[in-house]
């Protein structure tokens, strides 16, 4: 029998004596566990999979193959198996069977009853039976809620607490963040840092090519928009002064190093700033500037450049006007014609 029929066939007899201990009045913290190999050395791929009062959960991700004790994930061939994962919030008893290090069987959570008034005199309370089996999965550890505690955070709850250690956000993070300069102490943020990749060597590198940014809210819009280390080196190594507004604006537009330097190239150095975001907002485009110069028009100013496009001043129109005779039109006639609807 292969790995995948006989990982089937004991998630069927895991649900059945499920079933059966329902029927029975045993409402029990128990389902089904699999584990597979990770990408990530290590680790293993482990999932729990529970359904209770009508709700199905899945739970998949790489847990550290210390976690599970006495375990020999390199043995060949098939192994019963037998062991126990232990948290402070809870304890899962689990058993089954390896093959190659691959496997399936039954798990039994067991909820620790000295968790919730430890954590209550802590100040992390309306914790459910739900909530403390999410602890136990994710390791809210006793030591990990005192330390985050201890960093002084604003709208710090058990909610929050979860979220931290889902995404990330440890004490370390945290001392990580506050030593690169930024003294962030609101949840959310930090838990937007780890989401968005606001990292302590990304300020630091921010910092380092010459812009002093320290808000929350510009370092999580720079990794939105993708505003890097390398494009604010680039911009002041270019003469630019940019400040945060700007370095958001030229992302969200598309004014990058790289475009600025195809505009370089067409005769147009070191424009304002402002003035290449909107070349960027009206289609004013290096493609767009190479065509107008085909057509007698070496150099327009780049208000003009900018009031062609508005306007609908294109080469096609141009073209269609130098063809009947209406040649040497400067760029502010070509823009009146435009606008009273002369084609």
């Amino acid at each position: 029998m292969n790995l995948q029929r006989t990982i089937g066939l004991i998630l069927v007899i895991a649900g059945v004596i499920l079933a059966v201990a329902k029927a029975l009045g045993g409402e029990t913290e128990s389902g089904d566990w699999t584990i597979r190999r990770s990408d990530t050395p290590g680790k293993v791929e482990f999932s729990l999979m529970d359904s209770r009062a009508g709700h199905h959960f899945h739970h998949s991700s790489d847990w550290p193959a210390s976690d599970f004790s006495g375990l020999d994930f390199s043995k060949s061939g098939r192994q019963e198996v037998h062991f126990t994962i232990a948290r402070d919030a809870g304890k899962f008893e689990c058993e089954g069977f390896l093959h190659d290090g691959e496997g399936a069987g039954l798990f039994h959570f067991l909820a620790d009853p000295k968790y919730l008034p430890e954590m209550k005199s802590l100040g992390f309370e309306r914790i459910d039976e739900d909530k403390q089996w999410a602890m136990a999965i994710h390791d809210v550890s006793l030591k990990f809620a005192r330390d985050v505690k201890a960093e002084n955070l604003q709208g710090l709850d058990t909610d929050k607490l979860i979220a931290f250690k889902i995404h990330g956000v440890t004490p370390e993070f945290i001392a990580g963040i506050r030593a690169a300069g930024v003294n962030v102490s609101d949840s959310d943020k930090l838990i937007a840092f780890r989401i968005h990749g606001v990292s302590p060597e990304f300020i630091s590198g921010i910092r380092s090519a010459g812009l002093n940014v320290l808000e929350s809210d510009k370092l999580i819009a720079f990794r939105i928009h993708g505003v890097t280390p390398e494009m604010v080196r680039s911009l002041k190594q270019a003469g630019y002064q940019p400040d945060a507004d700007k370095l958001i604006a030229m992302r969200i537009h598309g004014a990058t190093p790289e475009w600025v330097e195809q505009l370089k190239k067409q005769g147009y150095q070191h424009l304002d700033l402002d003035k290449l975001i909107a070349f960027r907002v009206h289609g004013v485009s290096p493609d767009f500037i190479g065509q107008l110069q085909k057509l007698g028009y070496s150099h327009p100013e780049p208000d003009q450049l900018i009031a062609m496009r508005i306007h609908g001043v294109t080469p096609d129109f141009i073209t269609g006007l130098q063809s009947r005779g209406m040649k040497n039109l400067s760029v502010d006639q070509l823009v009146s014609l435009r606008i009273h609807g002369i084609d």
